[in-house]
């Protein structure tokens, strides 16, 4: 459990926050019976029910919303005062949680690696997800996301090449149909409809000369996992819209075939993002070097042409739906 000496909010706001005593006692790294006899322990003294507790779920009660209300703004200022006296360590230790999509955390993982075998007194806690969220009340040290769905109120570390989003389908797909050449001619194809976290239908998103077009095809299978969606499109079901970095392999082996590839421009790749305080701490500052200095790396190895690339505009966002 966290060193803050304030164990009993801790235990609190993680049951709050992780919606059961498991999942918050998991991180924590304590048994889900110590966990219980703190909240039970500070229920007691105060009086007060914070906990709806029942076999299948537990929620907050009234009193205990309005307790996590009022201590967690207090709670996060102990805990950057902890960080900021930590943070003159010259080890960095401790936990880092990141929250990230899964096709974000895939591309990042070399450089997590190293930066755990440079940092062996480093912890990190990586959990993936599609949804974007507010990575400060669910209480991340920082994220990893596409550069164009980054909150505008957080410090911003890019990281890794700018990527394209790419329409591809199998050689035997396009051997019983045409390859479309314009996004209106995908109005005639099959396409494996992508839901979103949120359960609607991401529109496939395309631009060309400033024209911005959105479609949403129709197809006879849905999904809202990019390898499900790459596992169909090999079988021949129909097109789908990915990004070039899941689909690279596919189009080298020769198994996908890409189509509409002017009307995909670059984006922003890749970036950390972390809240905007005064103090960073010594874990997620060594982690910030690190991503600093393999980007550092690989413009260096990168042809001229990339590099010349790399220093134009980033085109205007226009779905946060491609955080995953």
């Amino acid at each position: 459990m966290k060193t803050s000496g304030l164990l009993e909010l801790e235990a609190v706001l993680a049951v709050a926050r992780r919606r059961g005593f498991r999942a918050a006692a998991d991180e924590l790294s304590v048994s889900t019976s110590a966990l219980s006899h703190s909240v039970a322990a500070l229920e007691a003294r105060m009086g007060v029910r914070l906990f709806h507790r029942t076999t299948r779920s537990v929620s907050l009660t009234e009193a205990g919303a309005q307790f996590v209300a009022n201590v967690s703004p207090a709670l996060a200022t102990i805990r950057e005062a902890l960080e900021q006296a930590g943070s003159l360590a010259q080890t960095p230790s401790g936990t880092l949680r990141i929250n990230s999509s899964v096709g974000a955390a895939r591309q990042v993982m070399p450089v997590l690696i190293a930066f755990l075998q440079r940092h062996p007194q480093m912890q990190l806690d990586l959990v993936t997800e599609g949804r974007l969220i507010d990575i400060v009340v669910e209480g991340f040290d920082a994220g990893i996301r596409l550069a164009e769905v980054v909150p505008q109120d957080m410090i911003a570390v890019p990281f890794g090449d700018r990527q394209r989003f790419a329409v591809v389908g199998s050689p035997d797909y396009f051997a019983r149909h045409a390859k479309p050449r314009t996004p209106a001619d995908l109005k005639a194809h099959r396409c494996i409809r992508s839901r979103m976290p949120s359960g609607q239908i991401y529109q496939w998103e395309f631009e060309r000369r400033g024209q911005t077009v959105r479609i949403d095809g129709a197809g006879a299978i849905t999904l809202d996992e990019p390898n499900l969606m790459l596992e169909a499109a090999r079988a021949g079901l129909g097109l789908t819209y990915l990004t070039e970095w899941n689909v690279n392999a596919d189009l080298r082996a020769g198994t996908l075939v890409r189509v509409l590839e002017d009307w995909t421009p670059p984006l922003d790749g890749l970036c950390l993002y972390y809240p905007g305080r005064r103090h960073v701490p010594a874990g997620l500052r060594a982690l910030i070097d690190t991503i600093r200095e393999y980007a550092e790396a690989k413009r260096e190895r990168a042809p001229v042409k990339r590099a010349l690339a790399a220093k134009k505009p980033a085109r205007k966002t226009v779905s946060k739906a491609r955080a995953r």
